[in-house]
């Protein structure tokens, strides 16, 4: 983890999202997003052993490749190691940091478990995401962070997927991911931010949720024989 005083004001800064992202839906913030920026930034359809935890921080990425042993040895390619090298690329504290894992294609195939997994509670990061799917949703709904993904696993699945490359830029879902962005997910999907946009989109967001509230007291208001009504 990086130590430097580029990574403590990081840190400070995310403490600040994060308090800023409770009370927030993935709609307010991929609204918000989309005033900024026309590309589609979010992706839908994940679960989670808990749905009702939501999941928002800076992402570190672990890519996952076909499985080739002779090519792709265990001893270097395996989770462990390249988990380590990931979370030493945060940027931010691990209580901010979420790992997000692409799949390549796989997106029916276990990238990990609770066993594998449990090295997230040890270094206390907020969460995991994937496209692909995850095992023994179980002993996930017993650890401290969130977890989503595409479908619970039944089968292993290091004969079909290698954990390949750490920090660098992944797809999921169609969505282009790089590390040191953010992530904000719930039961309705997550959302990708780019890093200089976090706080203008928070603001959005918030301002959305304002108004949201307001075309509510308005529609409180109608009468059912108002021709007019309000704009929404």
């Amino acid at each position: 983890m990086e130590r430097s005083s580029g990574g403590r004001s990081h840190r400070e800064a995310d403490a600040r999202r994060a308090l800023s992202a409770e009370g927030l839906a993935c709609a307010d913030m991929t609204d918000a997003l989309r005033r900024a920026h026309g590309h589609r930034a979010h992706i839908t359809g994940l679960v989670s052993p808990v749905p009702t935890r939501r999941l928002f921080g800076r992402v570190i990425t672990i890519s996952f490749f076909p499985t080739y042993a002779e090519r792709l040895g265990p001893e270097e390619f395996n989770f462990g190691r390249l988990f380590h090298q990931a979370v030493q690329g945060a940027t931010t504290d691990p209580a901010h940091t979420v790992l997000v894992m692409a799949s390549n294609g796989y997106t029916e195939t276990s990238l990990a478990g609770g066993t594998k997994l449990s090295r997230l509670a040890n270094a206390g990061l907020a969460g995991v995401l994937t496209d692909g799917r995850l095992r023994d949703f179980d002993e996930l709904a017993e650890e401290p962070y969130a977890a989503w993904c595409s479908g619970e696993a039944v089968a292993w699945g290091g004969d079909e997927v290698t954990p390949f490359q750490a920090n660098v830029p992944i797809v999921i879902g169609g969505v282009g991911v790089y590390p040191g962005q953010y992530v904000f997910c719930d039961s309705s999907g997550a959302v990708f931010i780019p890093e200089a946009d976090i706080d203008n989109v928070l603001e959005t967001a918030h301002q959305i949720r304002r108004d949201d509230a307001s075309y509510r007291t308005g529609i409180a208001r109608e009468n059912v024989d108002d021709a007019h009504g309000t704009e929404r």
